[in-house]
């Protein structure tokens, strides 16, 4: 199984990024919690469709389970239809977000939990 966890450095001890289409990496770790890669995220600056383009990123890579903060409406579509299991989670680094999901603590996901466009403040600054 691959998993990967929106982070904010390509690490373990890396900080888990709140966002899904414009953190900053994508940390892919297997069933027992060690990294098969850390790829930095190309979306992050992205005008749009930084979530689609995110999650087909994802797909490419094989991954069946995401750990995330939050998630819209287009990406979760991309997600749900390659059969990729969506989790939120709040703790603060990859390494507990990983056991979390090993605990059964993680939250799954069936819906988005924000809007459109949710990495970009006010006058197309990301935040």
């Amino acid at each position: 199984m691959k998993i990967a966890v929106t982070a904010q450095g390509p690490s373990l001890e890396a900080s888990v990024d709140p966002r899904f289409g414009r953190c900053s990496y994508f940390v892919i770790a297997g069933p027992d919690g060690e990294i098969i890669e850390a790829i930095p995220n190309d979306g992050v600056a992205a005008g749009g469709g930084a979530g689609i383009s995110a999650a087909q990123l994802l797909i490419n890579k094989g991954i069946e389970v995401l750990l995330t903060g939050q998630v819209g409406p287009n990406a979760m579509r991309v997600l749900q239809s390659a059969g990729i299991k969506i989790y939120q989670t709040a703790v603060s680094t990859v390494k507990a977000a990983l056991e979390e999901l090993k605990e059964g603590k993680a939250t799954p996901l069936s819906g988005a939990t924000v809007g459109p466009h949710f990495g970009w403040g006010r006058g197309g600054r990301q935040f």
